[in-house]
């Protein structure tokens, strides 16, 4: 397998030969992220607070790039969070800044929504080791992609995420194309218009943000798009799951100090109950906060509790209701 890097080296040092090396800049041309700011051009000449303010202002345009682009993003949570209460699975795929993104969201939400690891994942091009080291030519492959989806046993109840600043990683694209194959729903997240990616994709998000700072350096605004897209996906996908109660963490999985004090805060906001009261709600679930809550304001027992969340599908005020009428 040829990477980009490698085909750059080739052709770069044959005088007049343009092969990949050629096209790849040819197409980078193209891409707004990649574009050059020339009134930024002597910006090492400038103060640190000055940069750092100009860096600021940059920073605060993404959030109105991502506000334009919110009745897509809805519509693909809609259709993600309809899959997952299915039994599937969230899975983003991504190269280098766009991977870690993605894996860092899903490895936040274990702890965050008592999630399985197994059910939101994050693939980046040339595995774990990608995180913290480039792994050369990983991104150039499609057939990358496919294998590590593959490696998952892709179901079409499973919901795959390419992200990818440019739109045009092949990593990206080809585990949307395969994903889509398969049948799984997919969502293209980029942050140029009119991007491969989003083509790909039965929902494509384009975030564009625009020229970065420092001329294609997207781990900048792009990256900062990306991150809050990621987080929206996660997050309102957990809350139609019924993964919150209001906006109470109440599947959160107390697995040290810090979370287990948050637990008991947490069922101490949703029900105003007494220290003593709620931690006898905690002994009777076994530390379940969702449990502990609905123990105390539906006055029944943890076993009791436990049922009327399996039969509600894990959704509290559904519970409670069902208390209610009984």
């Amino acid at each position: 397998m040829t990477s980009t890097t490698d085909a750059n080296t080739d052709t770069a040092s044959t005088p007049g030969a343009s092969g990949t090396y050629g096209e790849l800049r040819a197409q980078l041309a193209t891409l707004t992220t990649e574009a050059f700011r020339p009134e930024l051009a002597e910006i090492d000449r400038l103060s640190t607070e000055e940069i750092a303010r100009i860096m600021n202002g940059e920073d605060a345009t993404v959030p109105a790039a991502v506000a334009e682009r919110l009745p897509q993003i809805a519509a693909a949570i809609d259709a993600t969070a309809e899959r997952m209460a299915r039994g599937g699975r969230l899975i983003y795929a991504g190269a280098g800044t766009a991977g870690r993104l993605g894996v860092l969201d899903a490895s936040e939400c274990p702890p965050t929504f008592n999630t399985d690891p197994a059910e939101v994942v994050g693939l980046i091009a040339g595995g774990p080791s990608a995180m913290v080291t480039a792994v050369e030519g990983a991104e150039d492959s499609k057939e990358l992609a496919a294998a590590d989806l593959d490696a998952l046993k892709l179901t079409a109840d499973d919901t795959v995420v390419g992200i990818s600043a440019s739109g045009r990683t092949p990593y990206a694209i080809g585990a949307v194309e395969h994903a889509r194959a398969q049948g799984a729903l997919t969502i293209g997240l980029s942050c140029n218009a009119d991007s491969a990616l989003a083509a790909a994709a039965e929902h494509g998000l384009e975030v564009v943000t625009g020229p970065e700072l420092l001329t294609g350096s997207t781990r900048l605004k792009a990256g900062t798009a990306q991150k809050l897209v990621l987080n929206m996906i996660s997050t309102v996908t957990m809350i139609r799951l019924g993964k919150t109660y209001g906006n109470l963490m109440v599947d959160v999985r107390a697995s040290n100090e810090k979370l287990r004090a948050r637990s008991r805060h947490i069922v101490s906001l949703a029900t105003g109950a007494s220290d003593t009261a709620i931690e006898t709600a905690l002994a009777a679930t076994d530390g379940e906060v969702k449990n502990a809550i609905l123990v105390i304001l539906g006055q029944v027992d943890g076993p009791t509790a436990a049922r009327l969340l399996t039969e509600s599908d894990g959704h509290l005020r559904a519970a409670l209701a069902a208390v209610r009428t009984t």
